[in-house]
């Protein structure tokens, strides 16, 4: 790692004193230390928090994992701040933390890679979706939900579907939204089709900065719409889109699923923004139903209510969440057996720069960190989100979404995308055929109501 970044960033962070000393724990020592690295206000944190909570007491308590020692979970509030998330990591790695859960942003974890690199402690992100955070550049980021490339290929079969040639992009403009344009408009050149006008909008978008850039769309020819940028305001963008009279008949809405994440959170939000979602297809990450999943969504209210007087459903990121300290817990069981041994040691690159007020060396490298990360690409078992195991790309195994179309003031399941099957209005599991070659009878969505 370039030592650069740990010098402009650390100069911000007041680090523990210079005279840790590294310490060998036992092959089997009674506490793990893991951290886990969460916007608490945000639609996927808050929900994150109460299932990284519930699964490592699950963990816990289960007497067939971990022979007797306790998983232990650090949780930090990175709030909107990529900074903070950067700052909160160094906290982790100057803690002999074995793993980290998240981070929540694909920005942030872009960065923060380059620090899990440099100290081998893997980041197991259970809704960082850039596909650009690959294993060849970032093989300590895990990736412990789907990424977009398989989301976008999901929207540009979509396009294909309906015979539409060009579409508009409205994104958010940093490496989330970039990113995922690019590999959008990879998806759609596969299909004759292509992205005709990007719309960006800044990361803290404002309500005047939403509405100047649909003025700009409304200018353009295609009225195909897709909308990838984040949940936190998502909801704005199509309010200002109902004001200026963007959600008549000639226009068609495909957001990506920041909007299901949504409405899985808070339910209210359908009969509260009625004319703004409505007839707006997005997407949702199809979870097949198991006793496992139906377990955790039936004890969701009991969880909720142990943290606080805020109601809220849970939605995919937080089935992802849940699974990712199993598939940690998984991971460590499997390290142990083969025979690992956490410990912690200076990082001999950064000695020409210890001294002063900086505190380097109150980072640490994991020792056993590599074999870790073996353990956790080696997980084959089942959580609630189905099947748990890595592709040759460090890519969750079997990749589906449901198509969703808003409703009145509900919304409804028209069809399915997953890698095997495309679209079909087959659940995923129920279609057994390989992918069609182009689009024929296999290919079919039940009917939708379009805006307007």
């Amino acid at each position: 790692m370039n030592t650069l970044w740990l010098v402009l960033l650390l100069v911000f962070f007041n680090g523990v004193s210079s005279d840790v000393t590294r310490h060998d724990v036992s092959r089997r020592p009674e506490v793990v230390n893991i951290g886990a690295l969460i916007c608490f206000d945000s639609n996927i944190g808050k929900v994150a928090k109460v299932a990284i909570n519930a699964a490592v007491d699950d963990v816990n308590s289960n007497p067939t994992i971990l022979n007797g020692t306790t998983l232990k979970v650090a949780m930090q509030d990175t709030k909107t701040s990529d900074f903070l998330g950067i700052v909160e990591a160094f906290r982790f790695m100057e803690n002999d933390t074995v793993a980290i859960i998240g981070p929540q942003f694909s920005v942030t974890a872009h960065v923060i890679s380059h620090i899990a690199n440099e100290l081998q402690v893997p980041l197991l992100s259970f809704a960082a979706t850039d596909s650009t955070l690959a294993p060849l550049q970032f093989p300590y980021f895990v990736r412990t939900t789907q990424s977009d490339a398989y989301q976008m290929a999901a929207v540009a079969e979509l396009v294909g579907y309906y015979e539409w040639r060009d579409v508009i992009v409205i994104y958010v403009d940093d490496d989330f939204g970039r990113n995922g344009t690019a590999a959008l408009g990879d998806k759609l050149a596969e299909k004759r089709c292509e992205i005709s006008y990007k719309a960006h909008l800044s990361p803290k978008a404002s309500k005047e900065n939403i509405t100047n850039v649909l003025i700009k769309v409304s200018y353009q020819e295609s009225r195909i719409l897709i909308l990838h940028i984040y949940a936190s305001w998502g909801l704005d963008v199509l309010d200002a889109a109902k004001n200026l009279q963007m959600m008549e008949t000639e226009y068609v809405w495909i957001a990506t699923d920041w909007l299901t994440t949504i409405l899985d959170t808070y339910s209210s939000t359908l009969s509260q923004k009625t004319d703004s979602i409505q007839g707006v297809r997005t997407l949702r990450i199809y979870i097949p139903d198991s006793d496992l999943k139906i377990r955790l969504v039936s004890n969701w209210s009991n969880l909720v209510g142990k943290v606080g007087n805020d109601s809220f459903g849970l939605n995919t990121y937080g089935f992802y969440a849940y699974d990712s300290v199993w598939i940690l817990a998984r991971a460590i069981e499997s390290f142990f057996n083969q025979k690992g041994n956490f410990s912690f040691s200076n990082d001999s690159s950064l000695a020409e720069l210890r001294g002063g007020n900086m505190n380097l060396d109150a980072m640490s490298i994991s020792n056993g960190g590599q074999l870790l990360l073996q353990s956790i690409r080696d997980v084959d078992t089942t959580g609630v989100t189905g099947p748990l195991a890595f592709n040759s790309d460090m890519d969750l195994v079997d990749p589906a979404y449901e198509v969703i179309n808003v409703i009145g003031t509900g919304s409804r399941t028209v069809g399915y995308w997953s890698n095997s099957s495309s679209l079909s209005i087959l659940r995923p599991k129920e279609h057994q055929g390989k992918r069609p070659n182009g689009f024929n009878s296999s290919q079919q969505l039940y009917s939708v109501i379009w805006p307007g």
